[in-house]
């Protein structure tokens, strides 16, 4: 009985082509709306995700003074050295400590300039950031000591001076120092706070400290922690070491910051989480009114063939066969509108992917997740006109004109 009321369903779909795809362009619009914002704003998840771990693995950053944003101050006294050897010797469950310095230069090839920055550190920084030299080496032991003119440079310093030729074995100016390219750095992109993490100069740090700072200070520890260890606890420790270190008692305020790369990039990650559930809820709403649609639908379906609901009810038809038969055809049509929207939202979530430049990742939950809901939309909305048709008096729907 259920295939031939099924059968009966698509004849009478397919008797009003365009009403019966008006009547589902609600669903189509609602499903394809909550597939596409939950596939974009997975596909920006993964993306911040992807970026996070670029930054490296349980990574702390140590700096001076109590701030967050690029080129503040702060009148608190610098690191040295020492802090990082004592930070390294003290708290067994850190791997590597990569001391750096940072400062704004105009690097230049020929005719070509860039403003950059230039940044002092050592072998560890390529450790701590899971950072790879693309092309050639990273610093050698012999330049780290003697802070000979070496360098190597970002993806985007590269493109800015050279253009699409090979960078290795040429010379650039850094401010006043000119330096040998060792090395250009894989392309990281730009970081979770939009900054460009290619742009930039590395060189040993003696040589950054004696030819460019002309100071021994450390603005930055890149910390990090053994996987498996507890990067709270090893924040703590480092916190009471440099307290200790710094002379700082028991009431004043830190002169120092210690930062947890987790905690920090997790903000974006779950605003965006937020954002998608909002977004996806919105287009939920799509749903609601497609089967507002249907329903309307529905009822005239039930007003057009009262005669013919009158014939089967008279001959012998049980209400529960026209109630069957009414909401059949509610749920054949929502669920057309789902597969359709289904078929959309793949080819809009492809295009737009492309287009932001974010991955596409394939969701087969929320796909039978919107397709089971839009069906569960031609039940719900479909019921009363069912009941509706199935309720008709036999003698007063034969009289109907």
């Amino acid at each position: 009985m259920l295939g031939n009321t099924f059968l009966l369903a698509l004849r009478e779909i397919r008797r009003n082509v365009l009403r019966s795809f008006l009547t589902i362009l609600g669903i189509v619009i609602g499903v394809a709306a909550v597939i596409v914002m939950v596939t974009i704003g997975g596909g920006a998840t993964a993306q911040v995700t992807e970026q996070i771990a670029s930054l490296g693995s349980n990574l702390l950053m140590i700096r001076v003074g109590q701030h967050m944003g690029p080129g503040q101050t702060s009148a608190a006294p610098p690191f040295d050295l020492a802090d990082a050897h004592a930070i390294y010797r003290e708290i067994p469950p850190i791997s590597a400590i990569a001391s750096s310095a940072f400062q704004k230069v105009t690097a230049i090839y020929g005719n070509a300039n860039w403003s950059t920055t230039a940044t002092g550190l050592d072998n560890q920084f390529f450790t701590v950031r899971n950072w790879s030299v693309c092309s050639v080496r990273q610093f050698l032991e012999t330049e780290l000591r003697a802070g000979k003119s070496a360098c190597v440079i970002g993806a985007t310093v590269a493109k800015e001076l050279f253009g699409g030729q090979d960078p290795v074995d040429d010379k650039i100016r850094a401010g006043n120092l000119s330096c040998q390219v060792v090395g250009v750095l894989d392309a990281k992109g730009q970081s979770t706070f939009g900054s460009d993490q290619d742009d930039l100069i590395l060189l040993p740090l003696r040589t950054f400290q004696r030819r460019i700072a002309g100071n021994q200070d450390i603005d930055l520890f890149q910390v990090s922690v053994t996987e498996g260890k507890s990067t709270d606890k090893a924040k703590e420790d480092i916190e009471y070491l440099l307290r200790e270190r710094r002379h700082i008692s028991g009431s004043e305020n830190d002169n120092f910051q210690v930062m947890d790369m987790k905690e920090i990039t997790r903000m974006p990650t779950s605003t965006t989480q937020i954002l998608t559930t909002l977004l996806g809820a919105v287009a939920a709403v799509s749903l609601l009114v497609g089967g507002i649609g249907i329903m309307n639908i529905m009822l005239v379906s039930v007003t057009e063939r009262t005669r013919e609901i009158g014939i089967r009810l008279a001959i012998g038809a049980l209400e529960r066969e026209v109630l069957l038969q009414f909401l059949v055809e509610a749920v054949v049509l929502s669920s057309f509108g789902g597969l359709i929207g289904i078929l959309l939202a793949i080819s809009a979530s492809v295009g737009l992917a492309h287009l932001l430049k974010i991955p596409f990742i394939f969701n087969p939950g929320i796909m039978t997740i919107a397709f089971l809901f839009s069906a569960a939309v031609g039940i719900i909305f479909g019921f009363f006109p069912a009941r509706k048709a199935a309720r008709l008096d036999p003698i007063d729907a034969l009289r109907h004109e």
